[in-house]
């Protein structure tokens, strides 16, 4: 533990988004943590009363967003600025996108009901763990993807465009394109 406590110059931030190990409550990524739940908040209450609104709410929480994208609340995510969402992209209720690391969503991306994109990796040292440190890999989901629903997309993975990982699968490694994978782990049943 003694070579992660040195220090290197970097902010906990950069370490962050490097996908090194750093600090997770440390209190920049704190405060950015609240500004994104506060605009979950607000996003969530001005859906039902003026979509045009709630998606200008949208616009400032993430770091991009396409033309034409449909995200049901609620939506949770870590700090929001980190996730990118192509166009014409629609999820259902309950999207949590966990981005200590970049997400990135392609267009036209179908995404189902309570899916997991999980980028946070925790270190198998138990007093690392105990210190707060963890890490994360970024998840790319490739244009004309369908999520179903209750999918989880583990830490480093990319899914091809054009496939299908159904309702419940566990993505655990990369997906080709043109594919429909199932099951804990995800396995490909067949090309599409």
């Amino acid at each position: 533990m003694s070579d992660i406590n040195q220090e290197d110059g970097r902010t906990q931030k950069e370490k962050m988004l490097a996908g090194d190990l750093y600090i997770a409550n440390e209190p920049a990524l704190e405060e950015a943590s609240r500004r994104a739940y506060r605009l979950m908040k607000e996003y969530e209450a001005r859906y039902a009363i003026d979509r045009d609104e709630a998606t200008e709410i949208l616009r400032e929480l993430l770091g991009e967003l396409g033309a034409g994208v449909h995200i049901k609340p609620p939506l949770y995510v870590d700090y929001g600025t980190y996730i990118t969402v192509g166009a014409r992209t629609f999820a259902n209720y309950g999207l949590v996108a966990l981005d200590v690391a970049r997400i990135t969503i392609g267009q036209d991306v179908q995404i189902g009901p309570n899916v997991q994109l999980l980028t946070p990796t925790h270190p198998l040292e138990a007093d690392l763990r105990r210190a707060k440190y963890e890490a994360g890999k970024p998840i790319v989901i490739s244009d004309n993807v369908w999520l179903g629903g209750g999918a989880i997309v583990l830490p480093g993975v990319t899914i091809g465009e054009n496939s299908i990982i159904g309702a419940g699968a566990v993505v655990t490694r990369d997906v080709p394109p043109n594919v429909l994978a199932v099951g804990n782990p995800a396995r490909i049943l067949r090309s599409i």
